[in-house]
């Protein structure tokens, strides 16, 4: 699934102007993943167009699994979260490298891991890519993981909070494969909770409870 993914937007031709290009949905959950991402980026040069991607831990890991074993091909997928996580940041850190040289190319980070958006950060500071510049996004689901959405849309990012819609018992399952597929999304939860307390709690202290920042 995720191979035939990366098949279809790589022949999306994207919009048509001055500077074509295509966007990509990259989920580094396969073990290919990396080899998947250096092969758009390279086809994106020869063809001359720009490349974007969104990239995602991806949401059907245990279909997938499944799917191997029922038709009886090996299993694509990463054997381990942490084997995961490790690719996701070798594919982020190519792309980050191919934006430091190519000024048109756009790399949307959607991950709910403070890890990850500490690494980019990190990657964004060395390689001098600036919130400014547009090159790099970040997204999350909107009510999960606010305590990383806001201060980066405060430090001038460009943060979108996205919102599933349809059927309730179509769009529950996908937030159930979210927050197993991301183990930190409950551990955020409750520091999110914390974080909330303690800011009414300095509220209260201070007479502020209807206190607008600027």
């Amino acid at each position: 699934m995720a191979a035939g993914t990366s098949t279809w937007a790589s022949g999306d031709t994207g919009w048509r102007g001055p500077h074509p290009g295509r966007h990509q949905l990259l989920a580094p959950v396969p073990q290919d993943a990396y080899d998947n991402v250096t092969l758009d980026v390279e086809l994106a040069r020869r063809e001359g167009w720009c490349f974007g991607a969104k990239l995602v831990r991806g949401a059907y890991m245990a279909q997938e699994r499944t799917r191997a074993a029922e038709i009886g091909y090996e299993d694509p997928i990463n054997p381990t979260y942490e084997a995961t996580n490790a690719m996701y940041h070798r594919c982020l850190n190519y792309v980050l490298e191919e934006l430091k040289h190519n000024t048109k190319a756009k790399v949307m980070v959607a991950s709910h891991n403070e890890d990850t958006v500490r690494f980019t950060l990190r990657r964004m500071e060395e390689l001098g890519l600036y919130p400014a510049d547009r090159q790099v996004y970040f997204g999350q689901l909107l009510g999960m993981c606010d305590q990383i959405s806001f201060p980066l849309g405060q430090a001038g990012f460009p943060v979108y909070k996205y919102v599933p819609y349809g059927p309730v018992m179509e769009v529950l399952p996908y937030l159930s494969r979210r927050a197993l597929e991301n183990s930190g999304v409950v551990k955020g939860a409750w520091r999110e909770r914390q974080l909330l307390w303690q800011e009414l709690k300095r509220r209260l202290r201070t007479g502020r409870l209807c206190h607008r920042p600027a």
